[in-house]
C-alpha cells in the first residue's frame, strides 16, 4: 500500500510539535514530541543552590518546571522517562516558583508589584494562609519558613528568567540599575534562608556579577561553562535522529545542520529548540530564534561602539571577560556570548580558561549582519538590484561591472560622523564592516582575515561555483593599486587553486574625500 505524506508520518509515530509549550504536564499528557532532560534534572539537583546561563527560547523553563514536578513527586508524569526508576518519589518537597519571563517592567513599583503578586500565589498554591504586610525580603523569608513548617520539609525555590527587568532596561542604565537594586533584595534571602533550602535554581540570559546582585549568594554553583551540562537545554544531533525522526522527512539534513546548531558551553552542542520546533511545522529555513528573541539595544550598542564586524566571529576572550557583565560595564564580548550570539569553538589549554568564539551557525551569522547593515548604511532593498539576491546573482555570473556599481551604492550614503576624525584605521574598519555585512547577510560564505602562509587576506567569500579573494585599503595614506598589489605579492589566492572552481582577486580602495570607492580591480588567478 503507498503512504501519503501525511500517513507516513504517523506510520513514523509523529507527535504534535510543542511549540511555546514550557509546561512539563501539558508536553507529557497531550502527545507532544519530549526530549528527556530529567537524566541533567537528577544531576542539577544533586547540588543545593545552581545558576545556569542560557540564551532565549532555549528551554529554560521547561528545564525549571520538570524539577519542580519531580520535587513535588509527580511520578506518573514520568513513566518511562531516565528519573522514573531512580528519583526519590517518596519524598515531596514544598516548591516555590518566580519568574519575569512575562511582560516588560519599566519601574520599581511595577516590579515590587510583581513580586508581591507572585510570593502570595504562591502561598496561597501552598495552603499557607494570606502573606503578612512585611517588606518584600521579609515577605519572602516568611513564605519560605512557613512552607517548610506546614510540609514539614525543606523548600525548593526556582526562579526563571531571573534577570529579564534588569535587561529590559539596559537602554536606561538609571532604571536598569533600580531593578538590579530591586531585585537584589529579593534573591539576598536566599543566602539567610539556607538552613530552610533544599534546593534553588536560578535561570536567566546573564550572568551578572554576585556582587552585584546576588548580595553574598557565595555558594551559588555556576554550571553555565560546565561540560556535562552543555547540553542541559536544548535539542543534540541523537534527539534530531531519535526523537524528531519522523520530522526530517523532506528536509536537508546538512542544512538543518549549517542553519541551526552549533551552540556550544565547553561540551555537546546543541541546536536552539525554537527553530527547530518551527523549521518542522512550517517546513521552509527562516530566521524564526533571531526574529523574536533580538534584543534592540544589542544591535545599537554594537553599532555605537563601532564594532568591527569582521572580526567578531574571531574573538578570544578569558572565562572572566566573559563572565563580566553588569549595568553600567557592559562588556561587548560578554553580551554577545551569553545572548547567544556568539557561541565557544574551542577551549585554550594553555593559557587556560580561554576561548575562542564564533558564531553558531548561519542563522545568526547571517541574520546578525543584516541587523547591524540596517544601523551601518540602510539602503532600499526594494530597489531593483539591491537586495542579497541581486548580490548572489553577480558573483555568480562574475558581472564586475554591475558588481562595483552595486558595491559603489553600498557607500552612496556614509553617515557624517565618520568623516570627523582622521582616524584611518576607523574608516578601514567602517568600510570593511559594511562590506562584510552585506556579503554576510546575503547569505555567503565569508572567511575573514584568511590565513594563508604569507599573511592574511581581508576577506575571502566561497560560493557554489567561485571563489573571491578581497583585500581592503584607503587611499591615501595607500597608494593607489596597493590592494590588488598585495593580494599578487602574497599570493593570498593560492590555497584555493587545488578547489578546481576559478578563483578571483579583488582590489578594492576607498578614498576618505569622496566616501565611496576609488579603485576596484578584479584579476582571475591564471
Amino acid at each position: 500500500m503507498m503512504l501519503f505524506s501525511s500517513d507516513l508520518g504517523e506510520a513514523m509515530g509523529r507527535k504534535k510539535l510543542p511549540i511555546g509549550i514550557q509546561t512539563f504536564a501539558t508536553i507529557r499528557g497531550g502527545d507532544y514530541y519530549y526530549v528527556d532532560k530529567t537524566g541533567h534534572a537528577m544531576q542539577v539537583a544533586e547540588g543545593r543552590t545552581c545558576f545556569l546561563s542560557r540564551p532565549r527560547r532555549f528551554g529554560k523553563s521547561l528545564f525549571l518546571d520538570t524539577l519542580a514536578e519531580m520535587f513535588a513527586g509527580n511520578r506518573a508524569l514520568f513513566e518511562g522517562l531516565a528519573c522514573y526508576d531512580v528519583w526519590d518519589w517518596d519524598t515531596v518537597y514544598p516548591v516555590v516558583r518566580l519568574g519575569f519571563a512575562e511582560g516588560v517592567l519599566t519601574d520599581q513599583a511595577a516590579l515590587d508589584e510583581r513580586i508581591v503578586v507572585q510570593l502570595e500565589r504562591n502561598a496561597e498554591r501552598l495552603g499557607l494562609g494570606p502573606v503578612p504586610d512585611y517588606r518584600i525580603p521579609d515577605r519572602f523569608i516568611w513564605l519560605i519558613q512557613e512552607a517548610e513548617k506546614v510540609h514539614g520539609q525543606q523548600v525548593v525555590v526556582l526562579v526563571d528568567e531571573y534577570d529579564k527587568p534588569i535587561l529590559d532596561n539596559l537602554g536606561n542604565p538609571d532604571r536598569a540599575a533600580q531593578m538590579r537594586d530591586g531585585l537584589r533584595d529579593v534573591y539576598s534571602v536566599l543566602k539567610g534562608q539556607e538552613a530552610h533550602l533544599r534546593f534553588v535554581m536560578l535561570t536567566g540570559v546573564s550572568k551578572f556579577s554576585k556582587v552585584s546582585i546576588f548580595s553574598g549568594l557565595n555558594n551559588l554553583e555556576d554550571i553555565t561553562m560546565s561540560p556535562r551540562y552543555s547540553a542541559v537545554c536544548g535539542y543534540t544531533e541523537d534527539d534530531l535522529d531519535t526523537v524528531f525522526a519522523p520530522e526530517l522527512e523532506g528536509l536537508d539534513r546538512d542544512k538543518v545542520r549549517e542553519w541551526y546548531n552549533g551552540y556550544n558551553w565547553r561540551g555537546q552542542a546543541v541546536y536552539n529548540p525554537f527553530d527547530l520546533l518551527l523549521l518542522f511545522r512550517e517546513k521552509e529555513f527562516g530566521y524564526y530564534w533571531f526574529e523574536s528573541a533580538t534584543p534592540t539595544f544589542l544591535v545599537e550598542m554594537l553599532t555605537q561602539r563601532r564594532s568591527y564586524l569582521p572580526r567578531l566571529a574571531d574573538l578570544e576572550a578569558s572565562q572572566t571577560q566573559l563572565s563580566t557583565f553588569d549595568v553600567g560595564n557592559l562588556s561587548t564580548v560578554a553580551l554577545l556570548f551569553q545572548t547567544g550570539y556568539l557561541t565557544i569553538d574551542l577551549a585554550r589549554s594553555d593559557p587556560p580558561d580561554v576561548y575562542r568564539l564564533r558564531y553558531p551557525n548561519a542563522e545568526v551569522r547571517t541574520s546578525l549582519a543584516g541587523a547591524l547593515l540596517d544601523h551601518l548604511r540602510p539602503m532600499d532593498e526594494s530597489a531593483a538590484g539591491t537586495g542579497p539576491t541581486a548580490l548572489r546573482r553577480l558573483l555568480a555570473d562574475a558581472d564586475f561591472v554591475r558588481l562595483r556599481q552595486y558595491v559603489s551604492a553600498m557607500f552612496s550614503g556614509i553617515p557624517t560622523n565618520w568623516h570627523m576624525t582622521n582616524d584611518i584605521e576607523r574608516f578601514e574598519g567602517y568600510y570593511a564592516s559594511v562590506f562584510y555585512a552585506y556579503f554576510a547577510a546575503a547569505g555567503l560564505t565569508v572567511i575573514t582575515e584568511d590565513a594563508s602562509s604569507t599573511g592574511r587576506v581581508d576577506m575571502t567569500v566561497l560560493t557554489a561555483t567561485r571563489i573571491f579573494v578581497f583585500e581592503f585599503k584607503v587611499v591615501p595614506p595607500a597608494p593607489v593599486g596597493s590592494a590588488i598589489a598585495q593580494i599578487e605579492e602574497k599570493r593570498y589566492a593560492d590555497k584555493y587553486l587545488a578547489e578546481g572552481l576559478p578563483v578571483y582577486q579583488v582590489g578594492v580602495e576607498f578614498s576618505v574625500e569622496t566616501r565611496n570607492i576609488v579603485t576596484f580591480d578584479v584579476k582571475q588567478v591564471a
